[in-house]
């Protein structure tokens, strides 16, 4: 590493001479580095946020003559794990061109088209509309970023003044404009005024910096930001307390995690009005500070400034008015007292978009509230999955620090209403929602499916998560979860899959795994009973403590998950699903069989019990019946394969083959063809089916329901 690094104090200084030798000439290949190591501290800019770019000469395909080229982020994508394929590259020429055909600010979204035409890579990623800001800028590298202490600075009352007196000159400032190729101009004629400078301040927005190699534009940008941050620590508190002061403490760690756990379904509930939401909650001492202070009243409704922040986190938060220590027992009193808050929010949310609408704005899209502030517990934030929901609470954190910033040096200021509609609802945003793929069938469901880790469990857990669901993988062996985390986090990234340790068996672990579900998704929507074992031996050779423990984990864990997560289903008001994984031999009765047999029953016929109970709460109850399930199933280990080899006069080696002649089909049954019954019955197509059963067992006549 180089000395530099010592030198800062509020950012990380990451560059690796050593590994940026071996770029040396790719001026692209620089800029990618140099954007990872600039995304990868969330001090510089936020997920998704900002955007990078360089310049370089390169060969034009049609002419063989060296041309200007321009690399730069492109539309979407993050910083901190772009690759090359995530730039747009421009011919320059080209790109400034444009200007002879700018018609003007009422003309902006057009222009957006025309960058298609200035395109040099046709396999580069599709240009954004920030690319004319770096394109009119003489500079070979240029970074773009929203660090929250240069946005403190935008925000402020006076940033324009306090951005000339700390830099001296050597920073300029351009007022809040939404992003376009007037915006670009407006760069241009900045630096055209101010020769020599080094960056430039935009408006509530973010900033600037550049440097003539992909290394002083790093250097550059980290010691702009330094100096901003540096600033601000140097003036925290000369005006008075953070925030006002406190206003009330925060409960204890545990008690807030426990408040969360218990409010977070009833919230998930008024967010999942029109769409199911996932939820994300924190308690980061930075998110008390603010909810805990005298300013919240003040600072929330104000809402946020920088567009990234308020693309993701709406035109301004809710504030609950519970109480910390507000007891949450009673859920009726909690809904009713909160209602009228979600009330307000959306009416509040609709005026603003009826008030602000223009002739061709997009429809009202979803009014309930993304960030829910807790006063001395925490945030939550609810949006269609979980990564989305996590972001938006990190940008909110972002907007908090930029507040506290603003408030220390001067005051906050947000962007008027109409500025903010006119960034949530624009016709290029809106195009961008609408190519987004469609949701798939699980996208917003929560499950949780006991013994997920290996065999049955675990392929069940593997669709849910493959048609959009969030799984919470659960085992009573920590080496065997562990490994099944890893699988899946491998397979569909960390924001899909939690994880908790079950036993079926013991009440207060269902309560933790439940409690865990809520802190990590908001709630649940799928439960399968899957956790099992078996025991095949004759009345004669069965144990009282082998038939206890048999109806202890098939009966009584079934009866004790699914109280648990009726509760959590009841608190959202969504209904849900339970799907119970039985057996053939709840209805077949064969040899050797006696507990683990009519333990199936038991499980099957509470499946129909509570299928009558629940279809008010719109909670579908149904049963899978498997057979012969060999493959990764802890169901053979404990000799239950040696029990039924003996109990059909065959050797275990040949158990597959027997089971698959003996079935209609003459199939073997797979784990993952228990996985598609459950998808079946949850995936959308029979919402209207409870109390029913899927054979999945190749077909055998003596277990056909009747």
């Amino acid at each position: 590493m180089a000395s530099n690094q010592s030198n800062f104090k509020h950012v990380s200084y990451l560059w690796d001479d050593e590994i940026a030798a071996k770029m040396e000439g790719d001026e692209v290949a620089l800029l990618v580095y140099r954007s990872n190591l600039l995304g990868a501290d969330l001090r510089l800019t936020n997920y998704g946020g900002g955007n990078t770019s360089c310049r370089a000469m390169a060969k034009d395909p049609l002419t063989g003559e060296l041309v200007e080229v321009m690399w730069v982020k492109g539309s979407g994508g993050d910083l901190g794990t772009m690759k090359r394929n995530g730039l747009a590259a421009l011919y320059v020429d080209r790109l400034r061109s444009l200007i002879n055909v700018y018609r003007g600010l009422d003309y902006e979204d057009e222009m957006v088209e025309l960058f298609n035409h200035c395109i040099y890579d046709l396999a580069s990623k599709a240009p954004s509309i920030d690319t004319p800001l770096h394109g009119f800028l003489p500079f070979k590298h240029i970074d773009h970023l929203h660090p929250d202490a240069a946005i403190s600075i935008a925000a402020a009352k006076n940033g324009k003044q306090i951005t000339q007196d700390l830099f001296k000159g050597t920073v300029g400032w351009v007022e809040w404009q939404k992003p376009g190729f007037d915006l670009g101009l407006q760069l241009k004629a900045c630096l055209d005024d101010n020769p020599g400078i080094r960056g430039i301040m935009l408006g509530s927005h973010g900033l600037f910096t550049w440097g003539n190699t992909a290394y002083e534009s790093y250097i550059n940008t980290l010691e702009v930001i330094e100096i901003c941050a540096q600033y601000l620590e140097d003036n925290y508190g000369k005006k008075g307390p953070v925030f006002g002061g406190t206003k009330l403490g925060s409960l204890e760690k545990f008690a807030r995690h426990d408040k969360a756990a218990a409010l977070a379904p009833i919230l998930r509930g008024f967010c999942s009005s029109t769409t199911k939401m996932i939820g994300h909650f924190t308690d980061d001492e930075r998110v008390l500070q603010f909810i805990n202070s005298n300013d919240l009243t003040r600072l929330a409704p104000m809402g946020t400034s920088c567009p990234d922040h308020f693309l993701r986190t709406k035109i301004s938060p809710l504030v609950l008015n519970l109480s910390p220590d507000e007891s949450l027992e009673d859920v009726k009193a909690i809904q009713e007292k909160i209602a009228p808050l979600f009330d307000a929010y959306r009416k509040m949310y609709t005026n603003y978009y009826l008030t602000c609408k223009n002739e061709n704005s997009p429809a009202i899209r979803d009014a309930n509230p993304v960030i829910i502030l807790y006063p001395g517990v925490g945030m939550f934030s609810f949006a269609k999955d979980k990564q989305t929901a996590r972001v938006a609470a990190e940008f909110y954190t972002n907007a908090i620090n930029v507040m506290r910033g603003a408030e220390a040096i001067s005051s906050y200021i947000s962007l008027p209403h109409q500025e903010a509609f006119n960034i949530e609802y624009w016709l290029l945003e809106e195009a961008k929602l609408q190519r987004m793929p469609r949701p798939k069938s699980l996208s917003g469901r929560i499950a949780l499916v006991t013994g997920s880790a290996g065999g049955i469990g675990k392929a069940i857990a593997k669709k849910f998560a493959e048609e959009g669901a969030c799984v919470i993988l659960n085992d009573i062996n920590q080496e065997r979860l562990d490994g099944a985390v890893a699988e899946f986090k491998k397979l569909f990234g960390n924001d899909v899959v939690a994880s908790t340790l079950l036993n079926v068996t013991d009440a207060q672990t269902i309560e933790t795994a439940f409690k865990e579900t809520a802190m990590a998704f908001g709630g649940v929507d799928l439960i399968v009973n899957n956790a099992g074992i078996s025991i095949s031996k004759t009345i004669a050779d069965h144990s009282i403590e082998e038939w206890d423990r048999l109806y202890d984990i098939l009966v009584r864990g079934q009866f004790i998950v699914s109280k648990k997560a009726v509760e959590l289903m009841r608190k959202q008001g969504l209904g849900g699903d339970i799907v119970n994984i039985v057996s053939k031999n709840s209805v077949v009765a064969g040899p050797n069989n006696a507990g683990y047999g009519s333990a199936k029953a038991a499980q099957a016929h509470l499946t129909r019990l509570l299928a009558a109970e629940l279809g008010a709460d719109r909670i579908r109850v149904n049963t899978v019946n498997p057979d012969a399930v060999i493959s990764d199933s802890n169901i053979w280990a404990g000799g239950w394969a040696e029990g039924r080899a003996k109990a059909y006069g065959i050797t275990v080696e040949e158990l597959p083959a027997y089971y698959a002649k003996r079935t209609l089909l003459g199939e073997t049954i797979l784990p993952d063809d228990i996985a598609n019954a459950c998808f079946a019955f949850v995936g959308g197509l029979m919402n209207k089916s409870t109390g029913n059963s899927i054979n999945v067992d190749g077909g055998v006549s003596a277990g056909f329901l009747r």
